[in-house]
This record gives C-alpha cells, structure tokens and sequence, in this order.
C-alpha cells in the first residue's frame, strides 16, 4: 500500500474492510465473477495485477485481509469445487456470494486475457446449499457467543441467500430474531 493509506480500491486491514469497503467488496465479487470462481491464490493475483496497472504497491497480507474480510460479509463463499460441480483439480475456490452487488473495478476486464485462470461454471443449486450450511453454522456460532452485530449482519444475510439461491432461509431467521429478542429483552 501507498504510505498515505491511498488504498485505491483495495483495503488497508481487515478492521477497515469490515466498516468501508462496500464497493471494493463488490469489486472482488465482480472479480471473481468474471471467472465464474477463483482459488484464493488467483484472486491474489488478480488484485496484484491490478494495483500494479494503478501504479500502487500491495502487499499479501493486506490482500489476504481484505479477502477474508468480503468471506466473512459473504460477498465471497469458499466452497469445495467438487460440491458444486467442479473438476476436483480446482480445489477450494471462492464465488461471488449473497451480499454482493458484483461490480467490475476499472481495468479488471482484461484480466481474463493476464490470468491463466480457466472460466469455471459452479452449479447454483449445490452452491446454495453449501452456503446455506456454512450461514447455519455461522449463525449457530454468533448464537452461541451473543454477538448481537454478527447476528443483526447475518439476518441479512439470510434475505440476500434466498435472492441468490433456491434456498430457505426462514429457519435461520427465525433462530437469530429469537436470539436478538432474548438480548433484547436482558
């Protein structure tokens, strides 16, 4: 990164992704939508090329950061390549989740012709339901631990899941309304 914190569309740490970068969220999701799906590793390099067309310096851990942080905001889900339909040489990838809005950052769209990163096609019903397994679990741990913000952002998530995917979310919602109300109500 630049010594200012210029960050150009890309976060400076994980504290800063989680309260401003909406729109570089949705960058990496439009990233990887480009693709279809993408390994860490080439999503990694995909940003790297990028901040070198901008002229900025990144480092892996600042990318690592940001990427964790549109993980845990579901604007990227890792999944198993084979539990969506993937050939099982492409490991665990990561796709354009629920919350995102994927957008195309300036300059991304020539990654396809930088990247040696074939298109890849997951199946949308077998995504849907590892994610939905994944948000299960995450909010069975936000339950667990009180944390009444991860709650309150996982609530959303529930809607942006049934709007993604042909799922049903109606039982996680229910379980975090009712957690939420018990926090509530102490």
């Amino acid at each position: 990164m630049t010594d200012d914190h210029e960050t150009n569309g890309f976060e400076a740490d994980a504290s800063e992704a989680d309260d401003a970068g909406v729109a570089a969220r949705d960058d990496l999701a439009g990233i990887v939508d480009l693709f279809g799906a993408m390994t860490r590793s080439e999503l990694r390099q995909g940003l790297s090329e990028l901040a070198f067309k901008r002229g900025v310096d990144v480092d892996d851990g600042t990318l690592r950061a940001t990427i964790d942080a549109a993980v845990r905001g579901y604007y990227l889900v890792p999944v198993e390549g084979t539990d969506v339909g993937l050939d099982p040489t492409d490991g665990r990838v990561l796709v354009a989740g629920p919350a995102a809005f994927p957008s195309v950052p300036p300059n991304a769209e020539d990654l396809p012709h930088i990247l040696d990163v074939s298109d890849r096609h997951p199946e949308r019903d077998a995504l849907g339901r590892t994610v939905r397994e994944r948000l299960a679990a995450d909010v069975a741990d936000a339950v667990a631990s009180g944390d009444r913000s991860r709650l309150e952002t996982l609530l959303e998530v529930t809607y942006d899941l049934e709007a993604w995917a042909p799922v049903d979310g109606t039982d996680l919602r229910d379980r975090i309304r009712e957690a939420l109300d018990d926090d509530a109500g102490n």
